[in-house]
């Protein structure tokens, strides 16, 4: 017999052992994928918009659909959590590689609540004086364009606006909602990608101050590629600690309790080196997204560089997806190393408090100033995570939800103060603002009290909750480092606000910009908020309480 007729009954011998129908389809649950599905394929449309919409008509087109796909991804997180897909139905979807439990759908909410209100800053178009009887938004009229070149000065002159931020925004929001949802270590790494790229381009699109707006995208890229890449080696480790991807095979591995053990696998289950050094490095990943010290350095520069409207976007949104995942990453996979990573955790979480509080007193600039002090909030939010309880993980959710109305509420009103050069974020052009307007530095006093925790805000709610349950935790000497911490940020905070009611107005000073509705519903939204989380948190503490528990 020839080589070629043994071969060939060997695969016709194989294909009828074997045949091809046994190839199992995909079960995907697109019910419980809903959220995540309705905002990709709105950025998919959003695309379609750049390519076949007039110029002309592409800014309205942008915004509609953009609306209508988080308000409808919105509407499904509400119709799961009402079918009891939080509670009772929670369970793995999509083949084991998305969450749909408690926590992912009410991390969901707020990023999508979040990416809305966000959005209106996007739109805003009134608070820039009309160029060549255009009007203009924040972002670059040509992104490609050389800053001061002859291109870019044709694209000002000919009113072009940089529409492709809409379905920008909505393929971050796509990688914010399945990154606390992903139940296995490559979702969560694609998930890191699909929300940082968008991210980057984002930044880099400020119509004023354009070079300072691309240095701020260039750090943030490199040191982000930075972190991912140390993400992707810790998940490459754990891969070879535990065999699998999934966070359920991985904890079973960490806490011994695999029923089948292959020869390969045992071989590295006993290796701990593997284990510690691959959590130690997708943690750091997950830390550098929160902005935690020492992988803040970021945060400073690319708030202050980005546009405004994407800063509050970023600081907002993106808190709350990386601290759903780091959550998740802590209680489902390493529950078992628990007195390995809660002792590192304690050191990030003092320095990141102390630091973030001590390094703001020294900004000048007010966005640099939301920046050391996100970093400080970052710290506080650990606290709550560090408890490793029930109640550390519903105070989280609580405080995320808080944290990030007040957030874009804050640069909604950075927006409006404006001199010649576009927007004053010099501290001293601040002073005497009240007297000039009244209204606006009011809205602001009351962002600023939120975030320095002063009762009757959602601050005040939310770091009682957090320290609450760290105390509750045995982290009693964090809750301390935290109150201290925390007198120290009202300092700044207060001084702002003194800044703005008790000083002269300057005669060169800024004017603010009278907005459209856009963003005064942005900020609007921010102010309600903020008092009633305050005033009356009851409801919202249950519902973060009812969500808090992560299915396995």
């Amino acid at each position: 017999m020839s080589a070629t007729t043994a071969v060939h009954s060997l695969w016709t011998t194989a294909a009828a052992i074997d045949p091809i129908s046994k190839i199992d389809a995909p079960k995907i649950e697109y019910g419980q994928l809903a959220p995540i599905l309705i905002v990709v394929g709105a950025a998919v449309v959003g695309i379609t918009v750049e390519a076949f919409v007039p110029r002309k008509s592409r800014y309205y087109a942008q915004l509609f659909v953009s609306v209508v796909a988080l308000a409808a991804a919105f509407a499904a997180v509400v119709a799961l959590a009402a079918n009891g897909y939080a509670t009772t139905k929670a369970g793995i979807a999509a083949m084991g590689a998305i969450a749909v439990d408690g926590p992912a759908l009410f991390l969901q909410g707020t990023i999508l609540l979040t990416a809305l209100v966000g959005l209106f800053t996007f739109a805003e178009r009134r608070l820039d004086p009309e160029a060549h009887g255009n009007r203009v938004d924040s972002f670059a009229a040509q992104a490609a364009a050389v800053p001061g070149s002859d291109s870019e000065k044709k694209a000002v002159k000919a009113g072009f606006t940089t529409t492709e931020v809409y379905p920008l925004l909505l393929f971050a929001v796509a990688g914010m909602l399945v990154f606390p949802a992903a139940n296995d270590l490559l979702t969560l790494f694609v998930a890191l990608e699909v929300l940082s790229l968008p991210l980057y381009l984002m930044c880099a699109l400020a119509r004023r101050k354009r070079l300072m707006s691309q240095e701020a995208a260039v750090k943030y890229f490199l040191l982000g590629a930075f972190a991912s890449a140390f993400m992707l080696f810790g998940i490459a480790l754990l891969y070879g600690y535990a065999g699998s991807m999934s966070y359920a095979a991985i904890t079973q591995v960490v806490e011994g309790t695999v029923t089948e053990v292959t020869p390969a696998l045992a071989g590295t289950m006993g290796n701990d080196a593997l284990l510690l050094i691959g959590a130690a490095l997708v943690v750091m990943g997950l830390l550098f997204k929160v902005g935690a010290v020492p992988f803040h350095m970021w945060t400073p520069d690319v708030y202050q560089g980005a546009p405004t409207p994407v800063t509050g976007f970023m600081a907002a949104a993106t808190k709350v997806a990386a601290f759903g995942a780091l959550l998740r990453i802590l209680y489902v996979v390493l529950p078992g190393l628990r007195w390995d990573w809660r002792p590192v955790m304690w050191g990030v979480a003092i320095v990141t408090m102390v630091v973030g509080a001590i390094v703001a007193i020294t900004q000048t600039d007010i966005k640099r100033l939301l920046a050391y002090s996100a970093i400080s909030h970052a710290g506080f939010i650990l606290a709550g995570v560090i408890a490793a309880t029930p109640s550390g993980i519903s105070s989280v959710l609580f405080y995320l939800a808080a944290y990030s109305f007040v957030t874009i509420g804050a640069f909604a009103v950075v927006t409006l103060v404006r001199d010649a050069g576009g927007e004053a974020t010099h501290l001293s052009k601040w002073a005497g603002l009240g007297r000039r307007s009244p209204l606006v530095a009011a809205v602001f006093a009351v962002f600023l009290l939120a975030f320095a925790g002063i009762p009757l805000t959602s601050g005040f709610t939310g770091k009682f909750a957090v320290f609450k349950a760290a105390a509750e935790g045995g982290a009693v000497p964090l809750v301390v480092v935290g109150v201290i911490a925390s007198a120290i940020a009202a300092f700044f905070y207060i001084r702002v606000i003194v800044l703005m009611f008790f000083s002269e107005p300057r005669p060169e000073g800024p004017t603010v910009a009278v907005p459209s509705p856009l963003t005064m519903t942005a900020i609007g939204v921010g102010v309600a908020v903020t008092v009633v989380l305050g005033v009356a948190p009851q409801y919202f503490l249950e519902l973060a309480g009812d969500a808090g528990v992560f299915v396995r």
